[in-house]
This record gives structure tokens, sequence and C-alpha cells, in this order.
């Protein structure tokens, strides 16, 4: 077996113990999921140190037959986008089962959820056969579901069959369309095959209207997962009655499977359609760019606030994407990385926060700053790091994806700059408000971090400050990526156009 096999169902080793374990203590659940999930990080990094930036194409290529007949197999490989996509995955799942560490209901279910779901979203990530990504795609929706609706808020039920709906719906148009390739790659007597390799020369041959209906057809089910502007009203609700990992899990990877989706399918199958599509696409990013930062700055919940912040941020990487510039792909792409990691962690500070004080309203807290001076430290740092401080990590992917847009549309990156300014205010609005002011008396001799939190905390905030000031670690390994889909999207155009993104994210003059 490959390092990409491993990765991806050593999460499932840990189930059959915990769902057998009737009796099993919730520390001893708890201590399996640690230790599991570390496995799994420390497994992927094999996969970062074996994989080669200075090659183009998919890499730790494995592949077996299921049914040969009707072209069925089990295929997957990495490119850089999805490496770095694997590597968020695993990083996050065991900051997770740490942030539940005082979660006291049904432990032992509530952590082999999580171990399905860190072996869903994996796949997702390295599948190259058609099929096989449909049912990893799907296999994350049900310990998603179960992880909001057992363990979330007052309305989590809601929240929880509203997320559901949402993507099955997205599903169905996913599923029509893949069955239509694979039929496709059968005329003429051939083997038909679901392999997105064999697949790509199929799609290239189709009509230009079928290519666009199909293009449709996986762009809604991509759409509703980042979510896009207007498909993204179940994100609020689901990120407010989740539990603190549902959240920091929904936000840092579940939601980049859909944007992983438009790179890997929608502008490698169908490259002229995304062309044909692209004002409309950036269309929607801005409005939803726009509109996540304005709604984030009535929120008075907290969480709701983070969560209306994630929409926008998430509209930067659809809008980098589909600006067809080497310096906006790579911004949108390196956005991905940086949203799951201060989204992250904004969530589990937020977490944190609402352990102490039993609430998520803004005019309910102040002053913390004065009892929890570490913890709001921590939360200041993050703000800043999601504001797009330069130095910290979302300045990088936000500066080239607005340099990006504006080379393609003046318009566009226009109002992506604006929106980066609304995004300051938001989040130092809501810190002022949580953390200065009169100190209310429920609040007074609130503990400060713990050490399980510091261990939380410590890692992710390093990362932020780390890719902010080289983003070079994630840059190269994703050049070749860019490379192969510009070129294949815009022929006529040459992919490296203006100033080199590695070298503009690291402030060195080109």
């Amino acid at each position: 077996m490959s390092w990409i096999t491993v990765t991806t169902f050593l999460p499932l080793v840990g189930v059959p113990v915990l769902l057998l374990g009737v009796r099993m203590r919730d520390d001893v659940a708890r201590a399996i999921g640690l230790v599991v999930t570390l496995a799994v990080f420390i497994v992927s990094l094999g996969m970062l140190g074996r994989f080669d930036g200075s090659q183009a194409g998919f890499q730790l290529v494995e592949q077996a037959t299921w049914v040969r007949s009707l072209g069925m197999q089990y295929l997957v490989g990495l490119d850089g986008v999805g490496l770095w996509m694997v590597l968020l995955t695993t990083f996050l799942f065991p900051l997770s089962v740490l942030a539940s560490w005082k979660l006291e209901h049904n432990v032992r279910l509530f952590i082999a959820a999580m171990l399905v779901l860190e072996t869903g979203v994996i796949g997702s990530f390295v599948a190259l056969d058609l099929l096989l990504f449909f049912l990893f795609f799907e296999a994350i929706l049900f310990p998603m579901y179960l992880i909001i609706g057992g363990w979330g808020g007052d309305r989590r039920v809601y929240a929880a069959v509203k997320f559901f709906l949402f993507t099955m719906a997205g599903s169905a148009l996913l599923l029509v369309a893949i069955l239509f390739l694979y039929f496709r790659s059968g005329s003429g007597g051939l083997t038909p095959t679901f392999d997105v390799r064999d697949l790509t020369a199929v799609a290239h041959a189709l009509p230009a209207t079928t290519a666009r209906w199909l293009f449709l057809a996986f762009f809604v089910a991509f759409a509703v997962k980042v979510p896009i502007f207007p498909l993204h009203t179940w994100l609020p609700d689901a990120h407010t009655e989740a539990p603190t990992a549902g959240s920091v899990l929904l936000a840092g990877v579940l939601l980049k499977v859909g944007a992983f989706g438009l790179i890997r399918f929608n502008l490698a199958l169908f490259p002229e359609a995304s062309k044909y599509f692209a004002t409309f696409v950036s269309v929607l990013a801005v409005i939803g760019i726009v509109y996540g930062a304005v709604v984030a700055l009535i929120q008075t919940d907290l969480k709701r606030l983070v969560a209306y912040s994630s929409v926008s941020h998430l509209g930067f990487v659809v809008l980098g994407v589909f600006a067809f510039t080497t310096q906006g792909f790579t911004g949108g792409v390196l956005q991905m990385v940086n949203h799951g990691l201060s989204t992250g962690a904004l969530f589990l500070l937020v977490g944190m926060v609402y352990e102490r004080t039993h609430t998520r309203r803004l005019d309910e807290m102040g002053g913390l700053a004065s009892v929890t001076p570490w913890l709001a430290g921590a939360f200041l740092f993050t703000a800043f790091a999601s504001a797009g401080l330069p130095g910290l990590n979302n300045f990088v992917g936000e500066f080239l994806v607005v340099l990006g847009s504006f080379a393609a549309n003046r318009w566009f990156g226009s109002i992506a700059a604006v929106a980066v300014v609304l995004a300051a205010i938001y989040l130092l609005w809501s810190y002022q408000r949580m953390a200065y002011g009169e100190v209310r008396e429920e609040h007074r001799g609130l503990p400060d971090l713990s050490l399980r939190e510091v261990a939380i905390l410590a890692p992710i905030l390093s990362l932020l400050l780390v890719f902010g000031v080289y983003p070079k670690l994630v840059t190269d390994r994703v050049e070749l990526t860019t490379d192969t889909v510009l070129t294949a999207v815009s022929p006529d155009h040459p992919v490296e156009s203006g100033p080199d993104p590695g070298t503009v994210a690291a402030g060195v003059a080109p």
C-alpha cells in the first residue's frame, strides 16, 4: 500500500474499537481518537517528504481494479493542491479532538464519527476516479450530519437537516454529470471509465453546449459545499449550532472540498466552459465577499460573525481561481490553506470563550482582556491574521487574489480590496466589544488558558506566522499545478504573466 492509502484509511482503525467498546470510559475514547489522528498526521508528513514539487502531474499514484468490465477502479494520487489539502486535514483533526476533551455526551460515538469523517475528507482530496470521489464526497455528509445533529446547540436538528438537504441536492446533479461522462467514454466500443485522467480528453471533445451544462452540474454541487452566494444559507446555521470541533472541521476542511472540486474537476474537465462562465462565477464570488463582510458587521453572536466571515473569505478563493491568472490562482489555493488555519483558530477561540462565559453574545461580554489576558491575546493575534495583517498568513493569499483578479478585471479587484478593509472592521470591532470595557460581575475570576488549550493553539498560531513570513512553503509545491490548469483553460495566453507569486508573497521585489 502507498502513503496515500495508509493515510486515507488509517482513521478507520479506531472506529471498530470505539463502536464495540460499549463500556469504554470517555477518557479512553478520547485517547484513542487523539492517538489515531496524530498517527494519521505523522504518516501524512511522509507524503510531503516524497512529493516532488518540480514534477508536473499526479504523484504517489496507486491503482487497483474493482470491476474491469465496468471500468470501476480504486485510483488515488496527489498534485500540489491535493497535497496541502490533505496536510491541512490531518493537522486540524487532532487539534479538534483535543478541543472536544470536555465533551461528556456519547464521547465514544462522537470520536468514531470524527474518524469516519477524516477518511471521507482525505479520500475526496486524493481520488482520481470520479466514482470513488463521489463515494468519498457523500461519505463526508453522514458523520458531519451526526456531529451537528447529535452534539450541537438548541437548533441542531434544524441546522443538520438543512446541511443535509443542501448537500444532497447538489450531489444529485453531480452524480448525473459523472454518469454522463462515464457512458460517453464508452462510446465507440471502448470500455467506459471513471478515471479523471482519461475523462479529461472525453470532456474536452464534447460539444460546447454539452460541456457547459455539465460544468453547471459540477459547479452547483461544489458551490453548495464552498459555499458560494446564494447557496450559502445553510452555513451560518450549521456553524452556529455545531460543537466547536464540528465548526473547526467544517470551516477548516469540509468547505475546501468544494473549492478543491472546482479546481480538480470543473477547470480540468471543462476549460472552455470555465472560461465562458468565468464572469458569472466571479460576480457571485464578489457578491459573497461583500455580503459576508457586511452581514458579519451586524452580528451580535460571535460564532455567527465568524461563520459569515467564512462566506466572505471563501469568496476570495473562488475569485482568485476564476481570474485565470498565475497570481490569482496561486493566491486562491494559498487562501484555502490560510482560511482553514485562521478561521479554524477563531472557532477554537470562540469555543474557549463560550466554555468560560456560557454566552456567545457580544453584548453580554466585555473586559475579558483584563480577566483572561492570554486568551484575549491569542484571539487578537488570530483576528489580525484573519483580517490580513501583513506578516501573517491571510495577507499573502488575499494580496495575490486582489493582484490577480485586478489584472483580469479591475472592478472585481477593486471591490475585493475594499472588502479586505471591511474584514478588519468587523473583526477588530467584535474584539473590542469582547475584550475591553467593564467586566461583568459573573465573569470576574474566569480562568485563563489551560495547558491543554495552549497545546491546541500553539501549533496553529505558529503556522499563521510561518505561512505569513514564508508562503513559498506552499506556493512552490502548487506552482506546476497552477501552470497545468491555467494552460488548459487559456492555452493562447502565457501562464507566467506578471511577477512570480512566491516572490511577491515573500515581499521580495521581482
